[in-house]
């Protein structure tokens, strides 16, 4: 019956017909939503089972779970492809809004860093193989495997909007989101394992060992009965735990362009909605910009990577090198959001002079990007507020905690006015084309040049259909190409905001991802909440943080395009 409906005509159908077709639309969703809930919850309760002790799930089983998921997810891939090219009326439409170039380049990157973490992994495994199940050399190859073939699938195909086999690509598509998100969870598992052991490696106190995760069974960063003592190990070992960021990063990428492909299929489009976007056709990266914003960003991401490097080196060592790696640490990032904050109240200030028109056009990324935005600051807003009440009550009156206090409040601050200015730019319009009016006017055609200060006073233009077509969105463009040039201070400060930011961001999220942890080297939160309770906020929420900041990264480069 769903076939039926997606092979029929491309007009609009009768009412009783488009009623028909929503309900199966909705039930196929739900369909595919129910897969995909029931595949995520076996696939989190084997990860989080096999990273704790007293838990008779071992890291050997998730790694069956997890190769057996990407086989499928491949298999379903290939045979998208496959359906795809036999059958050419399959996608009838293209969404213009769905997979820019900028996403699909960072889900390249991100997929080459991933496979040389799978070769790292392959080599880890491999050097002492006599004792080590086969199934934890064959995770990693088939990881290099579905990693090759998803990439290719979301380069060619994000776009799409299918019209064959609706309920099986519903299926389809949300069984290898879930896949994405169960790989994304056993590598944050995997990373807090590691970064729980070396905490307890560099402490004493062993009363909550009953509470943490066991690297051994987690099978993170320890062999176990098979010890990594040669140097070549060694290196293995160390190289894919330092690539895990990347792969992180990968599933969620893949997760979002899989989502929208997902809300895409059976849309129907108008047919002038087909290359409906603002994204230009070219794009220079320092384009139209004051080189403020580029050089103060750059001046930050210089400065935070030796804040970073000084951070790592002296937060292991004796307890005075510590508190003054922490002072360096919290006082570079205080500088960096409280600047943040204030460059992103200044591109708010710029819009309430933007005479652009509001988006109002349907667009599934854009809903994506606004709820990932918003739900994934939730994490930092959590982690945030439980150090203001340990600080508060905890009642440190020395120079960490005041320092602890003001990053806790700024990242609040900096997170909400980001998305104030983020969630603002990817509503408005192109640059020129300013609120419609609703009066009957005739349009202006025939314009070759244009006096920009009488241009208000002309009269209406004789029509000629010779130089401009009779297409009213011709005229209106023609216009607002001419008056474009009165916002260009405006479009400047703008492409200067969102390269600041950008640059900001990414260092921010370099210094989490790569194992900055001032949550347990700065012990207030530690004896306020006690080290049970505060590990299980931090490795829950901070993954979200983390999360943010390259979304962010994103979002306003694709901010900067629409400037």
């Amino acid at each position: 019956m769903s076939e039926e409906l997606a092979q029929g005509p491309k007009e609009s159908p009768p009412a009783p017909r488009a009623g028909s077709r929503e309900v199966w639309k909705k039930g196929g969703r739900l369909l595919s939503v129910l897969l995909a809930v029931n595949v995520l919850l076996l696939a989190c309760t084997l990860i989080s089972g096999g990273a704790f002790n007293k838990v008779a799930v071992y890291d050997t089983d998730v790694f069956a779970l997890l190769t057996t998921m990407m086989l499928l997810a491949s298999l379903w891939t290939l045979f998208y492809l496959l359906r795809t090219v036999r059958c050419p009326n399959a996608v009838p439409y293209r969404d213009a809004h769905a997979g820019p170039i900028w996403l699909r380049g960072g889900l390249v990157l991100f997929g080459i860093c991933t496979l040389v973490m799978d070769v790292f992994k392959t080599g880890y495994y491999s050097s002492f193989f006599e004792c080590q199940s086969a199934i934890k050399i064959l995770h990693p190859l088939t990881q290099a495997v579905f990693v090759i073939v998803q990439t290719y699938f979301l380069w060619v195909s994000a776009k799409d909007c299918i019209h064959v086999h609706l309920d099986l690509t519903r299926c389809g598509l949300m069984f290898t989101l879930t896949t994405n998100l169960a790989i994304w969870m056993a590598a944050v598992v995997d990373e807090s394992v590691h970064q729980t052991h070396s905490y307890d490696s560099s402490h004493s106190n062993t009363s909550h060992h009953r509470f943490t995760p066991d690297p051994e069974r987690a099978g993170s960063s320890v062999g176990g009965d098979c010890p990594c003592n040669t140097a070549i190990c060694q290196i293995f070992q160390q190289g894919y735990l330092y690539l895990y960021p990347f792969n992180i990063e990968y599933s969620l990428f893949a997760s979002t362009m899989l989502y929208v492909m997902w809300k895409n299929v059976g849309r129907l489009l108008a047919s002038s909605a087909h290359g409906h976007g603002h994204t230009p056709s070219r794009v220079s990266l320092f384009r139209e910009t004051f080189f403020a914003g580029p050089i103060l960003g750059l001046m930050l991401f210089v400065v935070g990577l030796a804040v970073f490097i000084i951070y790592e080196v002296q937060v292991s060592g004796e307890r005075g090198r510590t508190q003054q790696a922490l002072v360096i640490y919290y006082s570079f990032n205080i500088i960096c959001l409280g600047l943040m904050t204030l460059v992103s109240l200044s591109g708010s200030v710029i819009y309430r002079f933007d005479r652009r028109a509001m988006d109002h056009h349907k667009n599934p990324t854009r809903t994506l990007d606004v709820a990932l935005l918003m739900g994934a600051a939730l994490g930092q807003y959590a982690i945030s507020y439980y150090s203001i009440v340990a600080v508060v009550v905890g009642a440190p009156r020395d120079l960490l905690g005041g320092l602890n206090l003001a990053h806790a409040l700024l990242m609040i601050a900096q997170h909400t006015f980001q998305n104030v200015f983020i969630i603002e730019s990817l509503h408005r319009g192109p640059p020129g084309v300013e609120p419609r009016d609703t009066t009957p006017k005739e349009p202006c055609r025939g314009l070759t040049f244009a006096n920009l200060d009488a241009l208000h006073t002309l009269p209406a233009c004789p029509t000629t259909p010779r130089l401009v077509g009779p297409s009213p969105e011709g005229a209106q463009e023609a216009v607002a190409i001419i008056l474009a040039p009165r916002g260009h201070w405006r479009r400047r400060c703008l492409k200067d905001i969102s390269l600041f930011l950008l640059l900001c961001n990414v260092i921010l999220w370099i210094m989490p991802a790569f194992g900055a942890r001032p949550h347990f080297s700065n012990t207030v939160e530690v004896d306020f909440y006690g080290y049970s309770l505060w590990a299980a906020i931090v490795n829950i929420c901070l993954p979200f943080g983390i999360f943010y900041r390259m979304h962010a990264v994103s979002s306003l480069l694709e901010v900067y395009v629409l400037s």
